[in-house]
């Protein structure tokens, strides 16, 4: 009798034990784990050449998990301790260990959203995609100021911002620097359409000259519906041999965007993108040249100005003139305006 009783309490123990750890297992399998609020998304970034401590690291110095030691049974359980991979993952709120391990040892990472405008300088670029992507800015800086790696995609040095479209993508944080640059030139590619490519054709320019008045002509205007017709002032310019007498491309050359006056000390500057000294086309965009402003350059308007100065009311729009005796009078009657307000 008492051997059955004994037997009887060793399986009551044995039952508590195993019921107990397979509670504990099912806790650290299936319960949640991620130390947000809400329904915020959790994202890690794990760079190239990680380990599992850089994992465990970068976990506990963002407060990612409530239990770290369940997190790291479960990783050498799943073995996943020797198959970390690179990449920026959004772990989803009250995700489990399994479902968060699952996911890094696959490599299922998240794609970023990118988005670039409003830059001028390939310096510039490089800051924005070393900010968001794991790319270094100063490799980056130096493939797009060299001429082999610019000649790989069509371009000099002085053209190849004009590959880089401003737009919303998609992306692999972990994109090295030639595969953002052979992403950027499909993306370059799939726009010129041949319907695109004889239009540049028709207007007697290459695709690169066109994103080049493109850039010009947004930063003259970021008026959507007036853009074609500053491009058509530009291609009668061009057609009748007068320099462009482009202010954005003084700014450029002068390396000062701020400037709201052009002084005479400006239009004396020596440079390529002084395009009162230069007739045509700067050598290359002074600014990534958006979409919509290409299409305008493409679909230019046909009209006779040769000439246009920002409107008295600062409303953005441009006082158009076909003579410079036309021309003048808009233009004092802008200076003016500027006096008014206290602008030098």
């Amino acid at each position: 009798m008492r051997k059955n009783k004994i037997l009887a309490y060793a399986l009551v123990i044995v039952s508590t034990l195993i019921a107990t750890f397979a509670f504990y297992f099912w806790q650290v399998v299936k319960s949640p784990n991620i130390n947000v609020d809400g329904e915020e998304t959790a994202v890690l970034y794990i760079p190239k050449g990680a380990t599992y401590e850089t994992v465990l690291d970068s976990l506990n110095k963002h407060e990612l998990i409530h239990d770290q030691i369940s997190f790291g049974f479960l990783s050498k359980f799943m073995e996943y301790r020797d198959a970390v991979k690179p990449g920026r993952y959004e772990i989803e709120p009250n995700a489990s260990n399994k479902s968060i391990i699952s996911k890094l040892r696959s490599g299922d990472q998240d794609e970023v959203k990118l988005t670039f405008n409003n830059i001028r300088l390939k310096s510039e670029l490089a800051e924005k995609l070393a900010a968001n992507l794991a790319i270094d800015k100063e490799v980056l800086l130096s493939k797009l100021n060299e001429p082999e790696v610019c000649e790989k995609y069509g371009f000099s040095t002085e053209e190849i911002m004009s590959m880089f479209l401003p737009d919303t993508y998609f992306m692999w944080w972990t994109l090295s620097e030639d595969e953002f640059l052979d992403r950027m030139k499909f993306e370059y590619d799939k726009f010129w359409t041949a319907e695109r490519l004889n239009k540049a054709e028709t207007t007697g320019m290459t695709p690169v000259q066109v994103s080049t008045m493109a850039s010009i002509v947004q930063s003259e205007t970021n008026k959507g519906d007036e853009q074609p017709r500053v491009a058509g002032v530009y291609v009668n310019r061009i057609k009748n041999g007068i320099p462009l007498q482009a202010d954005p491309t003084v700014k450029f050359a002068v390396g000062d965007f701020a400037l709201k006056r052009i002084l005479n000390k400006h239009l004396s500057i020596d440079s390529p993108y002084n395009t009162y000294k230069v007739k045509g086309l700067p050598p290359g965009p002074i600014a990534l040249p958006e979409k919509r402003a290409i299409d305008a350059v493409l679909n230019f308007e046909d009209h006779n100005y040769l000439y246009f100065c920002a409107k008295e009311d600062f409303s953005g729009y441009h006082n158009f003139a076909a003579t410079l005796a036309e021309h003048n009078a808009n233009a004092r009657r802008f200076h003016t305006a500027l006096n008014q307000r206290g602008i030098r």
